[in-house]
């Protein structure tokens, strides 16, 4: 099941608030964690046994640690033993395929492949769990005494499979006592709605575009219409994600939770460096906090740090999925922090600010035709024709048509990227009387959220182009 489903929108997400806020608080924990097994259970029922074994292995962890808060060696050993079984799932189920067929590549052997399905959202509730055991022997975070407590942690639907990844400190105090009103409920769902859009309305219909131009033969495509092709895929990756991101947050705060962002506006970004502190966030500051400070961060000699950079560029790469072309995709963003980071961001810092900007979305798009093509030759093959290597015409009269059908949609897309709308929906609240401004929030917002969810609703009913993207991760 995902968020932009008429099954979710219309009979899973009703009954579960329905059923959540008839009940007193002493049940609400449980409530939300039937409601985030059937929801995890929808396409994949016997991976609930595998969530609830993670849970409780990270629960009994988390008591001996508690346990042990005055040994600081045992304690080190609890905290390792659960980071170990908790990678252990993640490269089995994640990572399996990917080992076996490398080693039967390089060593000419034959062992069989598990071929297992993907857990969904195995890479996100691992780091969260492995989070919860991390800041509790840091002692960043209590001990969760109950068990209900932290497998509604672990499992909460909201955010379980897109992120954003939420970190045990972040809501420790949230899941016992959070308080939930009318006002942030109301705030939640014009926040679902936005992420709604933005994902059903945007993403998927761009998305349309880029499955078009990705299935056009190679020797047909022309150097426009690859430019074309990949500036699609980059807006439909960020309203897919951000969108997602938006829904659960949204949802969060429907709850009663208050979820961090994840996405600033990456693509206003003057450096590359920039647009990772913009862009999935909370990986970004998971690495940062539980892999690039404890390898030292910055705090040593400048071979260490760059060791340290590539390391985490290489993880995050992986994190993404269990093929080459995303290590590579990660090491080559990794390379590029590292020469932002030696140098190059105090000479971005004296051009002309739509030259650092076009630097940015230059390099970004290279770094998506790395990512979305899981054959590097076939990404190989497209970038050539970007860049007119293979004698590819420099535009057709099918690039003119997508032009001529999409154009209107690219200005939007332009627009949704930048927080034009945002600050302008923000001044002016500020400069309307009280009586305009409960209007504007009570009438005209409102009536452009039920827009904005009629038009989806619509678009739902009648489609049947609605990936998932970040299924696989």
């Amino acid at each position: 099941m995902v968020f932009s489903s008429l099954v979710f929108l219309f009979i899973f997400l009703p009954v579960t608030l329905l059923i959540y806020f008839l009940s007193p608080k002493k049940m609400k924990n449980i409530v939300l964690l039937m409601a985030s097994l059937i929801f995890y259970s929808w396409g994949e029922p016997i991976y609930i046994f595998l969530m609830i074994f993670s849970s409780v292995v990270d629960y009994i962890h988390g008591l001996l640690l508690e346990k042990f808060r005055h040994s600081d060696k045992k304690a080190k050993l609890v905290v390792l033993s659960s980071v170990i079984i908790n990678l252990s799932l993640l490269s089995f189920f994640k990572y399996g395929n990917f080992f076996i067929e490398n080693i039967n590549h390089l060593l000419h052997t034959k062992f069989l492949l598990p071929n297992l399905p993907l857990p969904i959202g195995i890479s996100f509730y691992t780091f969260q769990t492995m989070s919860y055991t991390i800041d509790v022997y840091r002692k960043e975070a209590p001990v969760q005494k109950s068990p209900i407590g932290l497998a509604t942690y672990v499992t909460l639907f909201p955010q379980l499979i897109a992120g954003p990844i939420v970190r045990y400190q972040t809501v420790a105090e949230q899941i016992n006592n959070r308080k939930e009103n009318i006002d942030k409920f109301a705030e939640g769902i014009r926040r679902f709605i936005i992420g709604l859009g933005k994902k059903v309305l945007l993403a998927n219909n761009i998305g349309v575009l880029w499955s078009q131009i990705q299935n056009t033969h190679i020797n047909d495509l022309t150097v426009f219409t690859a430019w074309l092709g990949i500036i699609a895929f980059s807006f439909q990756i960020y309203f897919d994600f951000s969108g997602y991101s938006d829904m659960a947050i949204g949802l969060g705060k429907m709850f009663g939770f208050e979820f961090l962002e994840n996405f600033n506006y990456p693509y206003i970004s003057q450096s590359i460096t920039e647009f990772w502190r913009r862009w999935h966030m909370s990986l970004g500051t998971w690495f940062k906090d539980y892999v690039y400070i404890p390898l030292g961060g910055n705090k040593v000699s400048k071979i260490r740090m760059y060791g340290n950079l590539f390391i985490v560029w290489f993880l995050t790469g992986l994190w993404h999925g269990a093929s080459w072309n995303f290590v590579i995709w990660g090491l080559y963003f990794g390379i590029i922090v590292a020469i932002e980071k030696a140098g190059l961001l105090r000479i971005l810092e004296n051009l002309w600010k739509p030259l650092r900007h076009t630097y940015v979305i230059f390099l970004l798009l290279l770094g998506w035709v790395l990512f979305v093509f899981d054959n590097f030759s076939m990404g190989l093959n497209y970038l050539k024709v970007m860049f007119g290597l293979n004698n590819a015409n420099l535009f057709n009269n099918q690039f003119l048509y997508y032009l001529y059908n999409y154009g209107i949609l690219f200005i939007a897309l332009i627009i949704g990227s930048t927080p034009i709308v945002k600050n302008k929906h923000m001044a002016l609240i500020e400069i309307l009387d009280k009586k305009l401004k409960i209007f504007y929030e009570n009438i005209v917002v409102t009536s452009i959220c039920l827009g904005i969810l009629f038009l989806s609703t619509a678009y739902l009913v009648d489609a049947t182009y609605n990936p998932f993207l970040y299924f696989r991760f």
